[in-house]
């Protein structure tokens, strides 16, 4: 019998998480950024972790749940005036109810030289654009200056302990897609990710696929 899958488009859309509270693991994660966003201020995170453990997405459902006006550099193009270009628009008023804009900067390490030092004066009070959230993310943090560090809050991301929660999402993911087929060694899948949960969705698609 073949599978019905019933999904419109890949399952690492579909089921990417939409709020906080929707992530696998990332427990302290997930209590600062629920704290911070119950009464949100003009700050500067830094989102450091492995590939795939969540970072950009965690910091767009924060942006969801404060309703702010998403400024975002994706990665290998923070140049000196793609900074500009944000720091401009965020010195108007924010076109969402929330009251805030989140830049958000995918792999801050792999920034130009002149773009971290452009961010330096920025992230500081007397230059900082009002009511702003910045919020970069890098999977290690040798290439960033300590100054630059020092300006903001890390949060740590780790896929540590993830492998019993994700299995089980694995087995939700399934059951939904397809409840009627026999399902593949769901421990072994996320193993095999090396707890990567967006590869662990990628290979449970191959799995769906093949069925």
């Amino acid at each position: 019998m073949q599978p019905q899958l019933n999904y419109p488009q890949a399952l690492t859309a579909k089921y990417q998480p939409r709020t906080l509270a929707d992530f696998i693991g990332l427990e302290k994660p997930k209590r600062i950024l629920a704290k911070f966003a119950a009464n949100p201020y003009p700050h500067s995170f830094l989102f450091v972790g492995p590939s795939g453990t969540g970072k950009t997405t965690m910091a767009l459902a924060l942006a969801k749940q404060l309703e702010a006006e998403v400024i975002h550099i994706p990665s290998q193009h923070c140049t000196v005036s793609d900074v500009e270009d944000a720091i401009r628009r965020c010195w108007y008023v924010p076109m969402t109810p929330g009251g805030f804009h989140l830049v958000l900067i995918d792999e801050a390490d792999q920034m130009t030289e002149k773009a971290q030092l452009l961010f330096l004066s920025k992230l500081d009070a007397t230059a900082r654009p009002p009511q702003t959230i910045f919020t970069f993310t890098c999977n290690e943090t040798e290439k960033l200056e300590p100054r630059f560090l020092s300006r903001c809050l890390r949060v740590e991301f780790s896929s540590y302990g993830l492998a019993t929660d994700a299995a089980a999402f694995l087995a939700n993911v399934w059951q939904q897609e397809a409840p009627n087929v026999e399902q593949p060694n769901f421990e072994k899948l996320i193993k095999e990710s090396r707890n990567n949960l967006r590869d662990a969705l990628t290979r449970l698609e191959s799995e769906l696929l093949a069925a």
